[in-house]
C-alpha cells in the first residue's frame, strides 16, 4: 500500500508554503554550520623545574611572542613556576629578559642557619616570596592575566597540589623549596616543598586548567651531566634521576615538547643566564613548524 502523503489545508497559498520551507532550510543549515565550526585551541605554556637553567623558559617566551603566540594559560613547577607567575602578570619576554639579566641572586638567597626549623635547609625562601609578590605587584593567583597554576609538593603526603588562588608569591616559594635547600614554606598549616618532586614538567595539570594543546617546556638536566660528587652534587643528581623518569610519562601527554639544548649547565649556574635565554629561543624556533599546524594558523 502507498503511504499517504500529509494533507495541506487547502486554503495554505503555495508561494506562502514555499517563503516557509526555505527559512527552515536556512535556518538549519546555519545551525548545522554552527556545530561544525572548529573550536580554537586552549594553548596551555608548561613551565618545568630546573633552577637556574629555568632562564631557558624567557627564551621559549620571546621566540612565541616574536610569532605572535601567546597561550591562553599557564601552569609552572619550581623554577617554572617563577616565570608562569611574572608571564601571567602581565610581563612579556622582553620584560623578563630584562629582569633576568638585572637579577642578582644574591637578593634571592635569604641564607638561614644550616638544619635551623623542623626540615632543615639552607635557604629561607622569604626573599624569594617577596620579589615574585613585588614583580607581580601583589596580584593574587586568582587575579592575573592569565589563568595561572603553581604546582607543588604536599610534605607529609608526598601528593602534587596545584594551586589555582592565594598568595602567588608564597605559592611560588613552595613550588621552589628542594628539599634540603630550601625551607619547606608553609601554606594554611601544611608544609609543602618543590613542584619538581611529582611532577616536573606539569602537562597534566595544563589539561586539568582547560588546556587543548600543550606547549611543554623540559630543562630538567640529565643525569649522565651532573656532577655527583658532594653532598650537594648527590642531591642533584638524585633529583635529576627522579625527575627523568616522571617526565618519559608526563611529556607524551604534551603536544609540542620543547627541550632547551643546556648541555652542562647546573641548577647553580647564574652565570650562564644568556646563554639558557638564547639556547630557549633556539629550541623554540625549532618548533615553531609544529606549534602553528597545532594552533591552526
Amino acid at each position: 500500500m502507498q503511504e499517504a502523503s500529509p494533507k495541506l489545508p487547502p486554503s495554505t497559498p503555495r508561494r506562502q508554503l514555499l517563503g516557509w520551507g526555505l527559512a527552515l532550510a536556512g535556518g538549519l543549515s546555519l545551525e548545522a554550520c554552527s556545530l561544525f565550526t572548529p573550536r580554537k585551541p586552549v594553548l596551555g605554556l608548561v613551565l618545568g623545574a630546573g633552577a637556574a637553567r629555568g632562564f631557558a623558559h624567557i627564551g621559549v617566551i620571546k621566540a612565541l611572542e616574536a610569532q605572535g603566540i601567546r597561550p591562553n594559560l599557564v601552569v609552572g613547577s619550581s623554577a617554572g613556576s617563577v616565570i608562569a607567575a611574572l608571564l601571567a602578570s602581565g610581563a612579556t619576554g622582553n620584560d623578563l629578559n630584562r629582569l633576568a639579566l638585572n637579577l642578582d641572586e644574591a637578593t634571592i638567597a635569604d641564607w638561614g642557619l644550616p638544619f635551623a626549623g623542623r626540615f632543615g635547609g639552607l635557604i629561607k625562601g622569604e626573599a624569594l616570596q617577596a620579589m615574585v609578590n613585588r614583580e607581580v605587584r601583589n596580584k593574587m593567583i586568582e587575579q592575573m592575566n592569565l589563568p595561572l597554576g603553581i604546582v607543588a609538593t604536599e610534605l607529609q603526603t608526598g601528593k602534587g597540589v596545584l594551586f589555582r588562588s592565594g598568595n602567588t608569591g608564597l605559592a611560588v616559594r613552595a613550588s621552589c623549596s628542594v628539599p634540603g635547600v630550601f625551607q619547606p614554606a608553609t601554606i594554611n598549616g601544611k608544609e609543602y616543598v618543590d613542584g619538581g618532586l611529582v611532577a616536573p614538567v606539569p602537562v597534566s595539570y595544563a589539561r586539568q586548567m582547560g588546556a587543548t594543546v600543550v606547549i611543554a617546556v623540559n630543562i630538567s638536566s640529565e643525569p649522565l651531566h651532573q656532577d655527583a660528587s658532594g653532598t650537594f652534587g648527590v642531591l642533584q643528581q638524585t633529583i635529576s634521576i627522579m625527575q627523568n623518569s616522571i617526565n618519559q610519562y608526563e611529556l607524551k601527554s604534551a603536544d609540542i615538547a620543547i627541550q632547551p639544548q643546556l648541555k652542562q649547565m647546573s641548577g647553580s649556574d647564574f652565570k650562564s643566564r644568556n646563554a639558557a635565554i638564547l639556547a630557549g629561543e633556539i629550541a623554540t624556533q625549532e618548533q615553531m613548524a609544529l606549534i602553528k599546524e597545532k594552533l591552526k594558523l
